[in-house]
């Protein structure tokens, strides 16, 4: 209004807010002066204009709506009552322009990158959608949700038919909260892992069923209680970082998982299969105690190391990851059980094993607690990725000399006498080839087994 002052002739009685069922803002207001009642209503045009009498009025207001939503304009209309709601005039439609954020298409294009579908689904006409979609670089077949659902639509229970569209479908327009909730839970159930992004009242029941419900900047209580994730800068690029990031934690996860169960493994069968096979302790307490406190150096680590990043969602597959540890756990054991037989035959065989010379029994302790050591972190390079150890993504800077430390140290104790029995160079040299022959045969059993696992 040009002039604001004649707005303090009125009074406003009630306000309803916005409803996100009925689509539209009402207040009731009275004038001081004239005492004259006047109901106001704005929302979307559908809604006000089913409340004139006059087809030509609905049909102009539609029309309106229409050729704005082609060009990309949200539309807004606006009806006024004198006699309390009885009949209403309406006064006109609105027109706004609500462009996307300028890294919006790149947010969705990096997720696409990912492996990961975007389905638009919002409460705006059908028009705007698929102009906004096309801007983005989305799908085009966008369907009125309003026309595609049933409206006694039991969430919980979506025709077979409709489960189809909705998977299908590059997203919908015209949406109430049930559907929101319906969409979220039936891709759910076709075994997909859901996210959702969301802001108001209404995106709440469908943020909370979501794997990851994610609230934008601005958003209201109630989005931000119902979500997982909650962004505090406006813009959506912070979500392929966090899909990023997810994905890294998830690698490392998995590498820590399978080199934590392969070395156990590894030194319970070792020490129990030498108890009853050879009658040999093959470890002393102190030996434990240290080898204990050496594997949790680059074992902290293992939260800061590269990872290969997946180029498609992944899940927690617990059947695989145990599979693959078994695995690798077994021939961890077969490599440090050969390595304690020929010691033990040198032992008690003196000149039988002219290559490896091992003096007595509390050497052949140091050797099984050096291999265990070293052969245990060359393990953890093999976990780390499903190719060859050599290749990119390589260790993180703290990873790769946490392990290199803890190596000079364990040979350092070893060759001095620091905690175990003395052993020479040459012994501990011929260790570590042993132990580095054993590392590609295991990065290839690694591999072996992704291969057939896929």
């Amino acid at each position: 209004m040009k002039d604001q002052s004649v707005l303090a002739d009125w009074t406003m009685e009630k306000f309803i807010p916005f409803d996100p069922v009925s689509k539209r803002i009402e207040a009731h207001l009275i004038n001081n002066n004239t005492k004259e009642e006047l109901w106001a209503i704005k929302g979307a045009p559908q809604v006000v204009a089913k409340l004139s009498s006059d087809p030509d009025v609905q049909k102009k207001v539609l029309d309106t709506t229409d050729a704005l939503a082609k060009r990309g304009y949200r539309a807004l209309g606006v009806a006024e009552s004198k006699d309390q709601g009885k009949t209403w005039t309406i006064l006109g439609v609105l027109s706004m322009f609500d462009p996307p954020r300028d890294d919006s298409k790149k947010t969705i294009d990096d997720c696409k990158r990912e492996g990961i579908s975007v389905k638009m689904i919002t409460g705006d006409d059908t028009a705007i959608a698929i102009e906004t979609a096309k801007k983005l670089g989305m799908g085009t077949n966008i369907y009125n949700a309003t026309k595609v659902f049933p409206k006694n639509l039991d969430p919980d229970h979506v025709p077979a038919d409709l489960e189809k569209l909705i998977a299908q479908a590059d997203g919908f327009a015209r949406v109430f909260p049930e559907h929101k909730y319906a969409i979220v839970k039936t891709l759910q159930k076709q075994g997909h892992i859901v996210a959702m992004t969301g802001d108001g009242v209404n995106d709440a029941p469908a943020l909370k069923q979501a794997d990851c419900g994610t609230a934008v900047a601005g958003a209201t209580d109630a989005a931000r209680s119902a979500a997982a994730l909650i962004l505090t800068s406006p813009g959506l690029s912070v979500i392929q970082t966090a899909i990023t990031e997810a994905r890294k934690i998830f690698a490392r996860i998995t590498s820590y998982t399978i080199y934590r169960v392969a070395l156990t493994m590894n030194i319970m069968f070792l020490v129990v299969l030498s108890s009853i096979l050879l009658n040999f302790q093959p470890l002393t307490a102190i030996m434990i105690v240290v080898m204990s406190l050496l594997d949790d150096l680059p074992i902290m680590t293992i939260a800061y190391d590269n990872t290969y990043v997946s180029k498609k969602p992944i899940r927690w597959q617990m059947k695989k990851i145990l599979t693959t540890s078994s695995i690798l756990g077994v021939f961890a054991v077969i490599q440090s059980m050969l390595l304690l037989f020929i010691g033990y035959m040198s032992v008690k065989n003196p000149g039988s094993i002219s290559i490896f010379q091992v003096g007595n029994l509390s050497q052949l302790q140091t050797i099984m607690f050096l291999q265990l050591v070293a052969g245990g972190h060359l393990l953890l390079f093999v976990t780390r990725q499903t190719r060859w150890f050599f290749e990119r993504p390589f260790p993180a800077p703290i990873l790769f000399w946490a392990i290199v430390i803890t190596q000079i140290f364990a040979a350092c104790a070893c060759y001095l006498g620091w905690f175990v029995p003395r052993i020479s160079l040459w012994m501990i040299c011929e260790i570590w080839i042993y132990n580095i022959a054993w590392m590609f045969i295991l990065n290839i059993i690694r591999m072996i087994i992704e291969k057939v696992q896929k």
